[in-house]
């Protein structure tokens, strides 16, 4: 099967869109089916292309382990101020199907959120090589923008979600990351025998030959206890909860927190800790996948947050599968199916989101007992290999894709495994 995915974001760029993207893509190489990756050129978050690439209008093109990438023009933006990050979106959203257009013609087509507009980039590009299309569901636009204040006006909020249905009806299927995803979409109408459940998850072969004690020797060798944030910086996460409890914890000198990565609020953080004179907090920024792993072994426990809002109980952010695979026990922020599986799996302390103190309140804890750690990162490994392994979701998918081709855009169905 000739595969051509749409994604905005893609590797060597680290945030969850590209990571995914690219295992699920390798894979697929892997069982010998021939992907086109259509995406930008690398430059988020900070929106500065990344040394070895150009902004150009000709489309750029490499060889990925086996993946076939295309780089369209875009206008670079960084990931803060709503209006030139949409101009990004809009410019993909234009590039991204001519350039679909230009790569041998496909058997099906594949396009991911965030961000919204890479949506509309795959649907106009199933039309260009009339091909049905899948619409891969990882943020639920424009909701989660009125979740984090990004967007007021509710004329514009009617106008996307006009399109937002028009999109998910047209696609010939739907995957969508949670069950809580699904159970939206079937509630603004959706036929629910074309939307299928594939949970994020976590490449185990990323992680083999990872040394946790060469990396905690190497990132802490002063034997603190490290609380850690990996990932975005961004609105949805409100970083500043983390900051109030490392305020709260600032007496007891051996506790040091860590975040590792970048984002919209970066800037904002690192003028609070600074202004709450914060020694106990270290802002890493962004680094590479590879670097962002070893910091997550190096790593006493891993705090996963999200705004306190009700959309945030439908997603299951990714930083939960890597802390898992690492061995880290977890305190979460998150409420609804991510907060599920994490007391299933009984891999970590859920807290209420935004609450600081009952944050502050499971960093004790668990400093206190590194038998409870211990439990709970063993839990959490064995959950994420059982129920969670990235080889097996990327299968799934291309079930999902071959019965999306072969029924010509008619709808497919769920497997009741699926749901989980």
């Amino acid at each position: 099967m000739r595969i051509l995915f749409l994604s905005h974001y893609f590797p060597p760029e680290v945030n969850a869109p590209a990571v995914r993207t690219f295992e699920h893509c390798r894979e697929w190489v892997r069982r010998g089916h021939e992907v086109h990756v259509v995406t930008c050129v690398p430059n988020h978050p900070q929106g500065k292309v990344y040394d070895g690439y150009r902004s150009s209008l000709a489309t750029q093109h490499e060889n990925m382990n086996g993946i076939h990438v295309h780089r369209v023009w875009t206008y670079v933006a960084a990931n803060e101020g709503i209006v030139k990050r949409t101009l990004g979106y809009l410019s993909y959203m234009l590039s991204a199907p001519l350039a679909a257009t230009k790569v041998p013609r496909p058997d099906i087509v594949v396009a991911t959120s965030p961000q919204f507009f890479c949506a509309c980039a795959g649907f106009l590009s199933s039309k260009l090589v009339r091909r049905p299309w899948v619409f891969e569901l990882r943020d639920i636009w424009p909701e989660s923008l009125v979740a984090v204040g990004a967007i007021r006006s509710k004329a514009v909020v009617r106008l996307l979600g006009a399109l937002e249905l028009r999109l998910y009806n047209d696609a010939a299927a739907v995957v969508a990351v949670t069950g809580a995803f699904r159970e939206y979409l079937v509630g603004r109408g959706v036929d629910a025998a074309k939307i299928t459940v594939i949970p994020n998850g976590i490449d185990f072969e990323a992680w083999d030959g990872t040394d946790a004690k060469q990396a905690r020797a190497h990132f802490h060798p002063d034997s603190k206890f490290v609380v850690s944030y990996v990932g975005t910086h961004g609105m949805a996460h409100n970083l500043e909860t983390l900051l109030e409890a490392a305020k709260m914890l600032r007496d007891d000198a051996d506790i040091q927190f860590v975040t590792v990565g970048d984002g919209a609020e970066l800037k904002k953080l690192q003028r609070i800790r600074d202004e709450w004179h914060l020694a106990n907090v270290t802002l890493v920024g962004q680094v590479s996948h590879e670097t962002a792993k070893a910091y997550l072994l190096a790593s006493d426990v891993s705090v996963v947050l999200l705004r306190k809002t009700p959309l945030f109980k439908t997603v299951l952010p990714s930083k939960i599968f890597e802390a898992m695979a690492a061995q880290s026990p977890i305190i979460l922020g998150v409420d609804g199916e991510a907060r599920r599986i994490v007391e299933e799996a009984g891999a970590g302390i859920c807290v209420e989101p935004e609450n600081a103190r009952q944050l502050a309140a499971a960093i004790l804890r668990l400093k206190s007992d590194a038998a409870l750690r211990r439990r709970l990162g063993e839990n959490g490994l064995r959950a994420a290999r059982d129920k969670f392994d990235r080889k097996v979701m990327a299968v799934r998918m291309l079930e999902v894709m071959g019965a999306a081709r072969g029924r010509g855009g008619k709808t497919v169905g769920t497997s009741p495994a699926e749901e989980s």
